[in-house]
C-alpha cells in the first residue's frame, strides 16, 4: 500500500469517524424523524434568546448555541425562554438540527427529514455551499448545504456512495459514508475529493460568446478566446451574461467553471 492510498484513508476514516457498518437511519420517535448512524439527541432548556442566537442549556460544561433563523426556515413556533428543544448533534459534536418538543419529550411537530443515498456528481462550487447529488434512480438533484455539513461534504470523493441527510428546508444538514467499502475507496482517490476554498485559478476576460448549451467563450486580455465548460450549478448566473461583459471565471482542475463574478467597473466605488 502507498503512502499516499494510506494516508487518504486514515484521512477519510478521521473525517468523518464511521463506524464499522451500514450507515442505516435511525428512527428515535417515529417514522418522519431520521437520522444518520453517530447521531444523537440532546434535551436542553431556553436560557436566552439575543438576536440571532438561541442559548440552550443542555447540562453539559458550556451551553449550546443555536442559530434562530433556522426555526423561521423550518416554521417552528415561537420559541421563548424556558422551551424544552431537542438537539440533534452529529458525529463531530456539532448541531445539525434542533426542535420544540412537549413536557413528555415528544417533537411539537413531525420533522420531515429524508435520509438519502447516492453520490456527490461533482466538485462542489467555491464556499462548498451547494452540491449535486446523484441519487441512487440515477436522478441528479441540487441542494444548499447547511455550514455545519460543509466540511464533511468537501471530504466525500465526487462519485462514492454516501448517505445524506436533508432536513425539512430541503438543505443537507449531514453526510455518512454509506458503508465501510466506500470509505476504503475514498482513501484510494484523494484527488477526487472537492477542491480547498480558493484552490481554483481565476480567469479574467469578456464574454465572447454567451452560454450555449453548457459552454461559455471568454476573450482574454491577449484577444485570443477560450472555451469553457460550466458546472451545472453555474447555469442560473452563466445565462443572465452578455456578450462584451466583463467577468471572472473561477476554474476547477478539470477546467470547468465553478464560480463567477463582476469585476467593479472603472471609477465605480
Amino acid at each position: 500500500m502507498t503512502r499516499q492510498r494510506w494516508v487518504g484513508i486514515i484521512s477519510a476514516v478521521c473525517m468523518l469517524a464511521l463506524p464499522v457498518g451500514t450507515m442505516a437511519a435511525s428512527q428515535p420517535h417515529d417514522g418522519d424523524t431520521k437520522t444518520l448512524q453517530g447521531e444523537r439527541q440532546v434535551m436542553g432548556t431556553v436560557e436566552e434568546i439575543k438576536s440571532d442566537q438561541i442559548r440552550v442549556n443542555t447540562g453539559e460544561v458550556q451551553p449550546r448555541h443555536i442559530p434562530l433563523n433556522e426555526a423561521k426556515e423550518k416554521g417552528l413556533p415561537e420559541i421563548k425562554k424556558g422551551d424544552a428543544i431537542e438537539i440533534t448533534v452529529n458525529d463531530q459534536n456539532l448541531i445539525v438540527d434542533y426542535h420544540l418538543v412537549n413536557e413528555s419529550g415528544q417533537p411539537l411537530q413531525h420533522a420531515k427529514h429524508q435520509v438519502m443515498k447516492g453520490q456527490i456528481a461533482q466538485p462542489l462550487i467555491v464556499g462548498h455551499d451547494e452540491a449535486v447529488i446523484r441519487t441512487e434512480d440515477g436522478k441528479e438533484l441540487s441542494f444548499v448545504i447547511r455550514s455545519q455539513a460543509r466540511s464533511k461534504m468537501a471530504s466525500i470523493p465526487v462519485g462514492t456512495n454516501a448517505v445524506f441527510l436533508v432536513d425539512e428546508t430541503n438543505k443537507i444538514v449531514d453526510v455518512n459514508f454509506s458503508n465501510q467499502e466506500a470509505v476504503s475507496r475514498a482513501g484510494e482517490t484523494p484527488e477526487k475529493k472537492s477542491p480547498l476554498k480558493g484552490a481554483q485559478r481565476r480567469v479574467l476576460g469578456t464574454i465572447a460568446q454567451p452560454l450555449d448549451g453548457d459552454h461559455i467563450t471568454i476573450r482574454m486580455p491577449d484577444g485570443k478566446e477560450q472555451p469553457y465548460q460550466i458546472r451545472s450549478l453555474m447555469r442560473d448566473k452563466m445565462e443572465k451574461l452578455a456578450k462584451g461583459e466583463a467577468v471572472v471565471l473561477l476554474v476547477d482542475d478539470e477546467n470547468k467553471v465553478v464560480d463567477m463574478a463582476i469585476p467593479p467597473q472603472k471609477g465605480h466605488k
